[in-house]
């Protein structure tokens, strides 16, 4: 049985991996509300990742950074402090779980640590500045550390498009919405919670020993083709 922390694991995203992790892994789960599910592997501590200390932990084998932010507006309409607030929750955050827990996980065994990005850092979109520049930031950080950890934690990141969450309800409020997100896709769909979890279970266990400083593009297609 591993150890993982979860930073973010309520919702979303994080509340997925946190599923897939406690069927045979001790949960420490860091975020502003408890997941909605009670396991005996699970551990849960109230914290605001930006302005709260990060509880101790002696000893982990991967780390998780899930909080995100998704700020679309125009370029006349996103203020310094939009910029400053995504950059935050996306990187300072991220650099400050690693500051504080890189102890522990060189102390785990075969320690991964698993970010997350967004299509939108490699695909050009209106209205997405403030959150490609921050996601692209974690990309450089996601190398950087690799390179710098490497060879005792693996550091990786996954790029999703758009993802059926709470964090994503604007994006698709309606059948419409719905429908239009799919056409834009090569594959026709856009992501679920659980495929991205799934991903990150891999990209923490064993079987991706061999993977570091990459980025993972969850894309549908909508990066790669022109259909």
């Amino acid at each position: 049985m591993g150890k993982y922390i979860v930073i973010g694991g309520s919702k979303g995203i994080g509340n997925a991996i946190v599923n897939n992790l406690l069927k045979h892994h001790e949960v420490i789960n860091l975020s502003r509300s408890a997941p909605e599910i009670s396991h005996e592997n699970l551990t849960h501590h109230n914290c605001d990742v930006i302005n709260d200390e990060f509880p101790q932990i002696s000893e982990a084998d991967g780390l998780v950074y899930c909080p995100g932010s998704i700020n679309l507006k125009p370029i006349n309409r996103l203020s310094i402090e939009d910029f400053k607030s995504d950059f935050e929750i996306n990187v300072i955050g991220a650099v400050k779980a690693v500051q504080s827990y890189l102890p522990a996980l060189k102390n785990g065994k075969n320690p991964s640590v698993v970010f997350f990005s967004t299509v939108a850092s490699d695909l050009g979109m209106p209205f997405h500045a403030s959150v490609a520049a921050s996601k692209s930031a974690v990309e450089g950080l996601t190398k950087s550390l690799g390179a710098e950890l490497a060879p005792t934690v693996r550091v990786n990141a996954i790029a999703p498009t758009v993802t059926d969450t709470e964090l994503a309800s604007k994006l698709l409020r309606n059948e419409r919405m719905v429908e239009n997100m799919k056409e834009r896709h090569p594959l026709k769909k856009y992501l679920q919670p659980q495929e991205v979890a799934d991903m990150a279970t891999f990209l923490l266990s064993d079987k991706a020993a061999s993977l570091s400083g990459q980025v993972f593009k969850m894309d549908c297609g909508i990066t790669s083709f022109k259909i």
